[in-house]
């Protein structure tokens, strides 16, 4: 992967306002990535540092295997899920 993009992609993701989310899509938009997958790539290699749970699927969802811990860090910052989905028209970052 290009160097530049995988740095976009890390600085659309670091630039969320805690309380708010934003989905994949979302951040592969403003990054320019091809697709919302690489997003998702570049988190789980190199996400560690970053505000990665205020990432989310198109649905609201997260993924499975990160759902628990997703929603607790979201919840500390106040977003709130129902049935383990958080509404978008609420918490979505720059659509509001």
């Amino acid at each position: 992967m290009d160097e530049h993009l995988h740095e976009r992609i890390r600085d659309a993701v670091r630039s969320i306002p805690a309380g708010l989310v934003a989905t994949y899509g979302d951040i592969a938009d403003i990054a320019r990535a091809p697709t919302p997958r690489l997003v998702g790539r570049v988190l789980s290699e190199d996400g560690h540092d970053l505000p990665w749970h205020r990432v989310l699927r198109a649905t609201g969802t997260p993924a499975p295997h990160l759902a628990r811990r997703q929603l607790e860090l979201l919840r500390a910052e106040g977003v709130l899920a129902v049935n383990e989905k958080v509404d978008l028209r609420t918490y979505r970052w720059g659509v509001r």
